[in-house]
C-alpha cells in the first residue's frame, strides 16, 4: 500500500503512468517465472527451485529497501525490485503441484482449501502489517553503516525478506518429497531424490487437454473479476457515497479485511460441502452467485451521486491510465487531504447513472466474497485432478501464469471501461463475462473429472 508514496519519495520524475507499470511488474515477473520453476520441479527436486524462487524474493525485497541509494533513475530500480519479487512469487506454481502430487484424490479439495486459507489469511494481515510499521514514519531509523533506513517503506520489504529467508531453512530442514498417486498408493518420482523399486509406475495416458484449457479459461476470469473489483473499490466509494480519500482508505480498508475473513471462513465450509456434493457443483454455485453480486451492483433507481463540480486533481479519478485510477489506493497520509467529494463532473456518466445504494453495495459485496473463495479454490482443485499423478509443475505453472495475466489485464479493463462509461457498462460487461464463463462450465462440465475415474482406474 505504501508503494506510491515510497515511488514519490525517491524519485520526483515517476507519474502515476509509471506507478502502473510498478504494480504491473509484479504479475508480469509471475506470469513468466511460474511455467518455468513449474517445469524445473517436474524435473528435479522441489526444493531446488523453491529455496532459489525465495531467494530472488529475498534479494528482490533487499534491493526494494536500498532503491533510495542511488543518484539517478531510482524509479527503474523500484521496477527491476517488484518484478524480481514477482518473479520469485512464481513458485505459487511448484506448491500447487507439490500439493497435487502429495494428496489422494480424497484429501486433495481439504488440502487446496487449507492453502487458499492461508493466502487469504495473508491477503488480511499485510495491510495490518503495513498499518503498524506506518508508527516509523517516512524518516525512520537510519543504519549509517551499511545505508540502510528502516522506515515505514522499507520496514514490509524487510519483513519479507526475513521471511523469506525463515521458509528457506524450513524447507530444507523440513519439507520432502513425496509422490501418491490419486488412491494414495506411493508412486515412482522422477524428482525425488531417493526412488523406492516396490513404487508404483505412473499410468502413461493422456491429459483431456479440452477439460485442461477450459480450467484455465474459467481461472483467469475468477481472478480477473476480483482484479478490477478490488481495484475500483476505492474510486467506486468515492464516487458514489461522496467519501473523502481518508474515509474511502479506512472504509474500503476494513470491507477488504472483513473479505478476507469471510473467504477463510467459506474455505473452511466448502471443504465439507465439497465432499457432499462435489467439486463441480460448487465450482458452478460460485460462479453463480458471484454474477448474481455484480448483477445487484448495477446502478437501479432515479438518484444520483451528489456531483463534485470543482475538478482538482488530488480528489478525482482521472480518465486516461490505469496508473492513475490505482493510486488512490497507495495515497500517502500527507496526500488525503479534505476537499471536494462525490462524483467528479470529468466523468460524464455521472450525470445520468443512478447512484449505487449503500445498501446494495454490501450485498454484492458480501456474495462476491462467498462467490470468489468457492470458484478459485475448485478451480485449481478440479485441474489438479483432470492432470492425474502425474508431475503437475509445467501445467500449474501456465495456470498461475493465466491468474497473472488477469491481475494485469483486470485493473486496465476496469480503469478504462468505469471511467469513460461508468459502472452501469463495467459491472454489465463483466456480468456478460461471468455468464459466458457458466455456459463454458456447462458445456464441459461432464469432462471436468478426475483423471483416475476418466480411465476407469477410480469409480466416481
Amino acid at each position: 500500500m505504501s508503494i506510491w508514496p515510497y515511488l514519490q519519495k525517491i524519485d520526483h520524475t515517476a507519474d502515476t503512468r509509471f506507478l502502473g507499470w510498478v504494480i504491473a511488474s509484479f504479475s508480469l515477473g509471475q506470469m513468466v517465472a511460474s511455467p518455468m520453476f513449474g517445469w524445473w520441479s517436474n524435473y528435479r527436486p522441489r526444493k531446488e527451485p523453491l529455496i532459489i524462487s525465495l531467494f530472488i524474493s529475498v534479494a528482490a525485497n533487499c534491493l526494494y529497501a536500498y532503491v533510495h541509494v542511488p543518484a539517478s533513475h531510482n524509479k527503474y530500480y523500484m521496477l527491476v525490485a517488484r518484478g524480481l519479487v514477482g518473479f520469485g512469487a512464481g513458485n505459487v506454481a511448484v506448491i500447487r503441484a507439490y500439493i497435487a502430487g502429495a494428496t489422494c484424490l480424497h484429501e486433495r479439495t481439504s488440502a487446496m482449501a487449507n492453502t487458499s486459507a492461508f493466502q487469504a489469511l495473508g491477503f488480511i494481515l499485510g495491510p495490518v502489517f503495513q498499518t503498524c510499521f506506518a508508527i516509523l514514519g517516512e524518516k525512520g531509523v537510519t543504519w549509517e553503516t551499511i545505508q540502510l533506513q528502516i522506515n515505514m517503506y522499507t520496514a514490509p520489504a524487510l519483513l519479507g525478506a526475513f521471511l523469506g529467508f525463515l521458509n528457506i531453512i524450513l524447507i530444507i530442514v523440513i519439507l520432502r518429497e513425496h509422490r501418491v498417486d490419486d488412491t494414495g498408493r506411493q508412486c515412482t518420482s522422477i524428482n525425488n531424490e531417493e526412488v523406492r523399486r516396490d513404487d508404483i509406475q505412473i499410468p502413461q495416458i493422456n491429459i483431456d487437454q479440452v477439460a485442461v484449457v477450459t480450467t484455465n479459461v474459467l481461472f483467469f476470469v475468477i481472478l480477473f473479476i476480483f482484479a478490477l473489483f478490488e481495484t475500483i473499490l476505492t474510486p467506486l466509494t468515492m464516487d458514489m457515497y461522496a467519501w473523502t480519500a481518508v474515509q474511502a482508505v479506512l472504509y474500503d480498508g476494513i470491507i477488504l479485511a472483513a473479505l478476507g475473513i469471510e473467504a477463510v471462513l467459506v474455505f473452511i465450509g466448502i471443504k465439507s460441502l465439497a465432499k457432499l456434493i462435489g467439486e463441480r457443483p460448487v465450482l458452478l454455485g460460485g460462479f453463480v452467485i458471484t454474477w448474481i453480486g455484480f448483477f445487484i451492483l448495477l446502478p437501479w433507481g432515479n438518484q444520483f451521486p451528489k456531483i463534485q463540480w470543482q475538478d482538482l486533481h488530488n480528489h478525482t479519478i482521472p480518465n486516461t491510465t490505469f496508473g492513475e485510477i490505482i493510486i488512490t489506493l497507495w495515497q500517502s497520509p500527507r496526500d488525503l487531504r479534505e476537499g471536494p467529494t462525490g462524483c467528479p463532473i470529468i466523468q460524464a456518466w455521472c450525470l445520468y447513472t443512478p447512484m449505487i445504494h449503500l445498501s446494495q453495495f454490501i450485498t454484492s459485496v458480501v456474495l462476491i466474497g462467498i462467490g470468489y473463495p468457492c470458484s478459485n479454490v475448485m478451480a485449481y482443485t478440479i485441474y489438479s485432478k483432470i492432470l492425474g499423478p502425474k508431475p503437475q509443475g509445467v501445467y500449474m505453472g501456465w495456470l498461475t501464469a493465466s491468474g497473472s495475466a488477469a491481475r494485469i489485464l483486470g485493473p486496465v479493463y476496469i480503469s478504462q471501461v468505469y471511467t469513460s462509461w461508468g459502472p452501469r457498462w463495467a459491472f454489465g460487461l463483466v456480468c456478460g463475462i461471468v455468464l459466458l464463463s457458466i455456459t463454458l462450465l456447462g458445456v464441459v462440465y461432464k469432462r471436468l473429472i478426475a483423471f483416475s475415474i476418466r480411465n476407469g482406474t477410480i469409480q466416481e
